[in-house]
């Protein structure tokens, strides 16, 4: 048996939008990693297309309906036995990379592997409020698992509760938030996806909730997970974590309103 029979097989698939400035980074980080790499873009209207091309990946046209069902349909496409599921706008680490590496070596003692995300906001690279390491599985052998419907917030889902999961040394680099403005409209769109699916959901925000909830969030991140140690801009994160849990709840509390007048209509 030669030893390019015990290297496992690896898929790294991307979702994307109009991720011109992104996507180059995001393939070229995974281009040593992964065996083939698979972009499943919702009809971009800027370069994201070509420029995922020239590098390698293959390219599939779909219709977004939800981050959730968007990566799913994404991992079905797959040839090989292990998903690399990443972001257009994050980048494998130097550090990452070396663990993956040596993991295709050998055989995984795991079924699945969580990966400590690093968010940059307007260049500054948080490390508190909240926002790391908050790892996540994004490394699975696809026989385990796989990514749930959720519309935001998506998350990996094991087949049943015998599925191993262990812990990659390394960072996903997350360039979250380039600009404020950046922010303000993913607090937008995250906003609305975040209250629809609430709503639908029959989840309901009382008025205490609204006034209290975004006061307690800024607390929580800003105090109890030392958001502070990230100075200037970790006080910025945390009080827009605070106003999107308040547009959120605002959201939600209308959305509920409206749906019970149409039901008297």
């Amino acid at each position: 048996m030669s030893s390019n029979d015990n290297i496992i097989k690896i898929s790294a698939v991307i979702i994307t939008h109009n991720e011109e400035k992104n996507i180059a980074r995001c393939i070229s980080s995974v281009k040593k990693i992964a065996d083939e790499v698979i972009v499943v873009d919702s009809f971009s209207t800027d370069s994201t297309v070509p420029i995922a091309k020239s590098l390698g990946a293959n390219v599939i046209s779909h219709e977004f309906n939800g981050y959730g069902e968007q990566k799913y349909f994404a991992e079905k496409l797959t040839s090989n036995p292990w998903i690399l599921s990443l972001d257009a706008d994050e980048e494998i680490s130097v550090e990452l990379g070396k663990s993956i590496l040596l993991l295709k070596d050998k055989q995984p003692i795991w079924d699945a592997y969580k990966i400590n995300i690093l968010p940059n906001f307007c260049g500054k690279w948080i490390r508190h409020c909240g926002w790391y390491p908050q790892p996540k599985v994004r490394l699975w052998n696809k026989c385990k698992g796989a990514t749930n419907n959720n519309t935001v917030h998506e998350e990996w889902l094991p087949v049943d509760k015998t599925v191993k999961i262990g812990r990659l040394r390394g960072d996903i680099l997350h360039y979250s938030y380039p600009t404020i403005s950046d922010y303000m409209r993913k607090l937008e769109q995250y906003s609305e996806l975040k209250a629809r699916a609430a709503v639908s959901e029959g989840k309901h925000i009382t008025l205490l909730k609204i006034i209290v909830g975004p006061a307690w969030r800024f607390i929580v991140d800003f105090f109890l997970r030392a958001g502070f140690l990230d100075g200037y801009y970790g006080y910025i994160v945390c009080k827009n974590s605070a106003f999107y849990t308040f547009i959120k709840y605002i959201k939600i509390w209308v959305y509920n309103r409206d749906k019970k007048r149409m039901a008297k209509t």
